[in-house]
């Protein structure tokens, strides 16, 4: 059917492997005031973005927010859950929602103040075709056809590398086979934000990879150009700040000697360079006249000049004299003390201090069932790595309440996972758990958190492959000349008023993961490459001091930490150590107090055995030991004496496996009863096995064989045969059934009435009797 109503535009973006990614608007969502249909295969993400006409009185910032969102039935899943329908976001999602925030958010003009929102919601997947790879291309498709003002359009991409070739948005299939994974945003001109993980690459090939990524990008940009043109709305005009020029001009004059003094003074206390920043900002109000000391409005623009001046004097003071806040050389990294093993309690733990920024990061060593079930949309699974990340108030001095976990949280965390997950060796049996919770922060937590990451796992006695260091780089960018300053382990404020915030990982072999986020127009690859060698002599200070600190990894657990024995089974014998309802598995479990977990892999059982209590390990391995091991005749067993018949006794001998302790076989005595015996159910014994009956399995033991036969013993005759049975026709001599004669039929019976049946003789000859 045709809908007159419906007038759709819709644009196409072909890659380079033949695949096409669909831009439609103008069909569904029309009262947004941007919304973009991305089609991709079978994924389609729909793009809203939608902008408030009013401004909150005296917000000076940009106030956005990305939310991504997967639905359920885009996989055709039911949630899980009581309720059944989705619920608050998942980390992942998190994750994709702050991917896009980071490269939209520059992009919005400085005076543009006014709330937006931006949602971007999966209602299809192909399970083959990544969504979050796409979300931030359809995020900007919306914003191109809005009307809002916003210097784009951007995309961002997934590029990865297979066999030495850099492939643009991978599947999920070949995911499995890439040892490069990287998220870029980028404009046409210029990339914007980069994030991903490394099997430790050069800094070369990392280079490589944004280059790949970004001509990709440039297709993405030029359809959206043509995709706003055919729409053709126009930008709406705004007006969110209240400006006075002489009182810009007064600001500057007053403060920027000022400012620029204690940005050149080197002072290293934050607490006392922000005091000082105050008093010349308090020094000015107080120079003005009394009228406008008492303006709301007038104090809010002062604040904003202010801030202009501040950020100015410190930028030149950096590219004019090469000093920082704190007085350090452009590459030069702050001050680190260590301590290994901090405190007692944890598995392992380590306190690593960077000037300002203070991490305390502890490790938990768990068991399978420790593991992290994973039940997102397109992701199930377990995790059996977990690093988190906690940021109080009290590590910037601030004096409020300290809430849930926030994105900015969970992004950090996510971060120094990447660095360090690379490094736990394959098979590693334990279940790990990294919490990092700061103590300070004046510059990069997170690269903290990573180092602190590499000494408490190493103090936890984890044999990492290589130790990993992290480092935070920032750059200030002249906006009228090529000048510019890489600055090694940025500081907060540098961050704050610098041009770029590049964090990267790695060990001595190469990059484990990254982050960068630009915010400048124009940032060339000379500049890039100029970063990444400086963060690689950076990294190689910081591991160097690592070392010092920490020469190895310790040698053998804490004694309260979990001692855990893990070895692979056939797989035809997991039911056997599990049992009917788990009876064995819990009956090992509760006997020997170890934890027992198996699980099906690679077709075999694996088996992870954990206790404090070696002993209990012990015990654990010889119980399962002993179930997968294969009866042998000949071999001596002990066990319980499980069940009693008249014949003889059925002894456990190998946990789940019961064999017949014939009467006959017990002693060298003859016993009638089982009772003359004195055995008991319960008893333990010890068997030999003297048979196993090839076609039944069944197991043959026996007492005697193990005591000395006595002198003068005569083994008792055999029974003889009765004579009258004759010679047993062989089978193949016996008639078939079809050749037996048939029985004749009874000739008394006759065609008696139903009722006579109780009045027919009995076996015994007489009448049946009422």
């Amino acid at each position: 059917m045709v809908n007159n109503l419906v007038n759709p535009i819709k644009k196409t973006i072909t890659l380079s492997d033949g695949r096409t990614i669909t831009l439609e608007t103008g069909k569904v969502a029309k009262q947004a005031d941007g919304a973009v249909e991305l089609r991709m295969g079978g994924t389609m993400l729909l793009a809203t973005v939608c902008t408030s006409r009013n401004v909150t009185p005296g917000t000076d910032f940009m106030p956005l927010t990305v939310e991504y969102k997967e639905k359920y039935a885009s996989a055709g899943r039911f949630p899980g859950g009581f309720t059944k329908r989705e619920g608050k976001a998942s980390d992942y999602e998190i994750l994709t929602s702050r991917l896009i925030d980071r490269c939209l958010r520059p992009l919005f003009p400085g005076n543009y103040h006014a709330e937006t929102f931006v949602n971007v919601t999966l209602y299809s997947s192909d399970k083959e075709n990544q969504p979050d790879a796409l979300a931030g291309l359809a995020a900007s498709a919306a914003m191109a056809v809005s009307g809002i003002p916003f210097e784009g359009p951007i995309s961002e991409v997934r590029v990865v590398r297979i066999n030495g070739e850099f492939v643009i948005n991978p599947t999920f299939e070949q995911m499995k086979d890439a040892d490069m994974d990287l998220m870029v945003g980028a404009t046409y001109e210029n990339i914007m934000m980069v994030e991903g993980e490394m099997d430790e690459v050069s800094e070369q090939d990392m280079l490589g990879a944004l280059k790949a990524a970004h001509e990709a990008i440039k297709a993405h940009c030029q359809v959206q150009k043509e995709l706003m043109e055919a729409v053709g709305k126009p930008v709406f005009e705004y007006c969110h700040e209240v400006n006075d020029e002489e009182l810009k001009q007064q600001c500057h004059d007053f403060s920027y000697q000022r400012c620029y003094d204690i940005a050149k003074s080197g002072n290293k206390n934050k607490h006392e360079r922000e005091a000082a920043f105050t008093q010349i900002h308090d020094d000015f109000i107080a120079s003005l006249p009394e009228e406008k000391r008492e303006d709301e409005e007038v104090l809010g623009m002062v604040a904003r000049y202010f801030h202009d001046v501040e950020r100015e004097a410190m930028r030149r003071c950096v590219l004019d004299e090469g000093t920082r806040l704190d007085g350090r050389a452009l590459n030069e990294v702050r001050p680190i003390w260590i301590e290994p093993d901090y405190v007692p309690g944890p598995h392992g733990s380590a306190i690593f201090t960077r000037g300002e920024t203070q991490a305390l990061v502890t490790c938990t060593l768990g068991t399978k069932m420790d593991e992290k079930m994973v039940d997102d949309v397109l992701r199930n699974g377990y995790d059996k790595f977990l690093l988190h990340y906690n940021f109080p108030p009290f590590s910037t001095g601030e004096a409020k309440a300290q809430r849930g976990v926030g994105r900015r949280e969970i992004g950090h965390g996510h971060l120094a996972w990447r660095a360090v997950k690379g490094m736990i060796p394959e098979g590693y049996p334990y279940t790990v758990r990294v919490v990092s919770d700061i103590f300070e922060s004046n510059g990069s937590s997170s690269m903290a958190s990573t180092c602190g990451a590499t000494l408490a796992m190493r103090d936890a006695g984890i044999p990492m492959k290589r130790p990993v260091s992290g480092i935070a780089m920032g750059l200030i960018k002249d906006e009228n000349s090529p000048k510019y300053a890489v600055l090694s382990d940025i500081l907060g404020d540098e961050d704050h008023l610098g041009d770029m915030d590049f964090k990267v990982t790695g060990t001595e072999k190469g990059i484990t993961a990254t982050q960068m986020d630009i915010k400048c127009n124009g940032l060339s690859y000379e500049i890039l490459e100029k970063a990444l060698n400086q963060a690689k002599e950076g990294r190689a200070h910081i591991l160097n001091c690592m070392l010092e600190a920490q020469p190895n990894h310790r040698e053998d657990l804490k004694e309260h930490a979990p001692r855990m024995v893990a070895f692979d089974v056939d797989k035809e014998f997991i039911g056997a150590i599990i049992g009917p309802g788990g009876k064995i598995i819990q009956g090992i479990q509760e006997e020997t107090g170890a934890v027992v977990t198996i699980d099906e892999a690679d077709g075999k059982g694996h088996v992870a055995i954990s206790s404090a209590n070696k002993a209990s390990i012990d015990a654990a391995v010889a119980k399962i030991k002993a179930i997968v091991a294969i009866p042998e005749e000949g071999e001596i067993y002990t066990g319980p004496v499980k069940n009693i018949q008249t014949f003889g006794a059925f002894v456990e001998f190998m946990p789940g496996k019961d064999g017949l302790l014939h009467i006959s076989e017990i002693d060298w005595k003859r016993y009638e009863t089982m009772e003359e015996t004195g055995i008991k159910e319960g008893d333990i014994v010890t068997v030999k096995l003297i048979e196993v009956d090839k076609k039944t399995g069944k197991f043959r033991l026996s007492a005697k064989a193990l005591k000395p036969k006595p002198e003068g013993y005569v083994e008792p005759e055999a029974r003889p045969r009765r004579e009258d049975r004759g010679e047993r026709p062989r089978r193949e001599d016996r008639p078939r059934r079809d050749e037996r004669p048939r029985r004749e039929p009874r000739q008394d019976r006759g065609n008696r009435p139903f009722g006579d049946a109780f009045n027919r003789p009995d076996h015994r000859g007489g009448e049946k009797q009422d």
